[in-house]
């Protein structure tokens, strides 16, 4: 994997790991046409998802490739259908205040069945604190099939416009 842009392999690894804002991802349809949709993420080894969703800690600097995004969404999704015909992606994961800042890349996604829902329900933990809410009964229906989509990083670089944007960045309530 490939990492450029201001900031340590450290540094981006933290900022993916605790930031929960949605992953942008892009991809094409059958027909070749550009697709983009925002769906939430852990950001970890895929081998170990209950670890990766939800952890928010700091890694070690000398973190390996093995690190992917992970998503969850319905098996009858259209996204599932463009990614198994074309497995090839962009994305982004950025704030959406100032100063603007995140990372974005490229990869290659591979879609599975998540017969447990475990992706699913961690990352209704580290977006929403729980399943007690009815988006979550809802999506972690019996009768609803679930799949996992795991995003193999083949490009990350990582963007920082605080500097630049430190006398327009809205100041903080006190």
């Amino acid at each position: 994997m490939r990492v450029t842009g201001p900031w340590s392999r450290s540094r981006l690894d933290e900022f993916l790991l605790e930031t929960q804002f949605p992953v942008r991802l892009g991809c094409r349809t059958p027909g070749g046409h550009p697709w983009l949709l925002s769906l939430w993420y852990a950001w970890g080894d895929g081998d170990a998802i209950d670890d990766a969703a939800g952890d928010s800690t700091a890694v070690d600097a000398d973190a390996d490739d093995s690190r992917e995004i992970l998503c969850a969404t319905s098996a009858d999704a259209d996204v599932v259908t463009f990614l198994r015909n074309d497995p090839e992606i962009s994305f982004e994961i950025s704030t959406n205040e100032m100063p603007y800042r995140g990372v974005r890349g490229r990869g290659v996604a591979d879609i599975e069945t998540d017969t447990d829902k475990r992706l699913l329900r961690s990352l209704f933990d580290r977006y929403l604190g729980g399943t007690d809410n009815e988006l979550a009964t809802h999506l972690l229906s019996p009768d609803r099939e679930e799949v996992r989509i795991r995003v193999t990083p083949k490009r990350l670089h990582s963007w920082d416009f605080s500097s630049r944007m430190a006398d327009v960045t809205p100041a903080e309530e006190g």
